[in-house]
């Protein structure tokens, strides 16, 4: 089974591909012209143990929404891609990740349902960098690749700390999630489907 993608998206604001391996190692090449942005990306890849490249061009002399959301978007697009029907896999995963003074829990169901709970802060500026913005990358995400996403952030005062967390427990929880199990035959579901 081949459990890789490549995609694009490409609007008037930006233009994102993405290749993904899920059963990779952990290596990256990431370039979004958003320093910090890409660093999050690494650690999602390495501690996810996928293989990942992301190329993202936008309009990031205004801000770095757009670039950032249509990163998320096109990076769901690709595991949608790579796992069109979530059949064989265990589903959900999830992770309690602690940095330094910093503590995340994130849980998600390859449930073929679009829904994202967040609770915590990631507002404030790191540089350049607005960390409202963690938001928009992983709604973007959940909408295209139609799965539920948890991420609670307990607590943690370092900016740096709380958002790094969160990418760190998503590959952590993702890796979980689309794992393959023998004893599923289909989609672990009794609906048959998801």
């Amino acid at each position: 089974m081949n459990r890789a993608s490549e995609t694009a998206r490409k609007t008037r604001e930006t233009q994102v591909r993405v290749e993904w391996k899920l059963d990779g190692e952990g290596s990256y090449h990431i370039s979004t012209g958003i320093p910090f942005f890409n660093h999050m990306l690494e650690l999602f890849a390495r501690h996810g143990f996928f293989d990942l490249t992301i190329e993202a061009k936008g309009d990031i002399d205004i801000d770095y929404h757009h670039t950032i959301e249509d990163t998320g978007i096109t990076l769901g697009k690709a595991l949608r891609e790579a796992l069109p029907a979530f059949e064989g896999i265990r589903r959900y995963g999830h992770s309690v990740l602690p940095m330094d003074e910093s503590l995340c829990m994130v849980a998600i169901d390859m449930s073929g349902r679009p829904c994202l709970v967040w609770n915590g802060d990631t507002g404030g500026k790191l540089g350049s960098f607005d960390g409202e913005v963690v938001k928009e990358f992983f709604q973007g995400f959940v909408n295209e690749a139609r799965v539920t996403l948890h991420v609670n952030l307990l607590y943690g005062e370092n900016l740096h700390h709380r958002i790094e967390a969160i990418f760190k427990g998503f590959g952590r929880a993702l890796r979980e999630a689309v794992a393959t199990d023998e004893k599923v035959k289909g989609a672990l579901s009794t609906k048959g489907i998801l």
